[in-house]
């Protein structure tokens, strides 16, 4: 496999605050990368910077091999950004508002609506095409606020705690289509601060936790950081003896 992202000493810092501090990860392409941390970790922060949403004060990402900062406008076409907070419209219908993010992408014409439709069967959404975005329930917007994201045809897409305040039928939803984006080539980089999400979708797992990357691996590498007979401890008993936290305390 090959590196699709690399970043190099990502730093930010808000005044004398260090948000995120001297980030060194590589995904290579097919991965589903999770980020796991509490709430604070800095785990937005990151996405947004690589994104190019937030400039970093320190450091760089490579996307493909290029810089990101100075190949932006080729770059952007191959992502696909996930916010944790949704990025739709509620007075656009949500055919409009997957029209409004795939067009940004020169996408035209009859291809653009051929996306639009695609998107939306995706995300499970076809038959609320015309209705408006504001009328959906909290799970349906995220639906939409994914199907946003695919029109332009992403390699790599970013969740970023896609399934917060929703419904465990939307949550299951989301996790099913995250997996199925994958299988279908996707290259995926997760964060949340539900373990068992992050457990079982991901191939590999990075522990945040202050601005800082503790520990890497895939799920049994992170249990032999622990224990030697990894059968005997879990994902979250890992994470407490990293950190010292539990998951009851974010």
């Amino acid at each position: 496999m090959s590196t699709i992202l690399r970043t190099k000493d990502l730093t930010k810092k808000y005044g004398s605050k260090v948000v995120v501090d001297n980030l060194n990860i590589e995904i290579e392409e097919g991965e589903v990368f999770g980020l796991l941390g509490p709430n604070g970790a800095g785990k937005s922060t990151t996405m947004n910077m690589i994104c190019d949403i937030v400039r970093p004060t320190l450091g760089s990402v490579e996307f493909y091999g290029k810089d990101f900062k100075k190949n932006r406008k080729e770059l952007l076409s191959k992502l696909g950004y996930i916010p944790q907070d949704l990025a739709i419209h509620g007075r656009l219908k949500a055919w409009e508002n997957v029209e409004l993010f795939t067009s940004l992408y020169g996408i035209k014409g009859a291809e653009l609506k051929k996306r639009i439709d695609e998107s939306l069967e995706y995300v499970g959404l076809t038959e609320k095409k015309n209705d408006y975005a504001k009328t959906f329930s909290g799970g349906m917007k995220r639906r939409l606020n994914i199907a946003c994201a695919l029109g332009h045809h992403p390699s790599l897409l970013i969740f970023d705690e896609p399934t917060v305040g929703i419904d465990a039928q939307s949550r299951n939803f989301i996790m099913e289509k995250i997996k199925e984006s994958n299988r279908n080539g996707a290259t995926v980089i997760y964060t949340s601060h539900y373990m068992e999400e992050v457990e079982a979708i991901c191939t590999r797992i990075a522990i945040m936790d202050n601005g800082k990357i503790i520990a890497i691996g895939t799920v049994e590498e992170l249990k032999k950081m622990v224990v030697e007979d990894t059968s005997k401890i879990t994902l979250e008993e890992v994470f407490l003896t990293l950190t010292g936290k539990k998951l009851r305390d974010y």
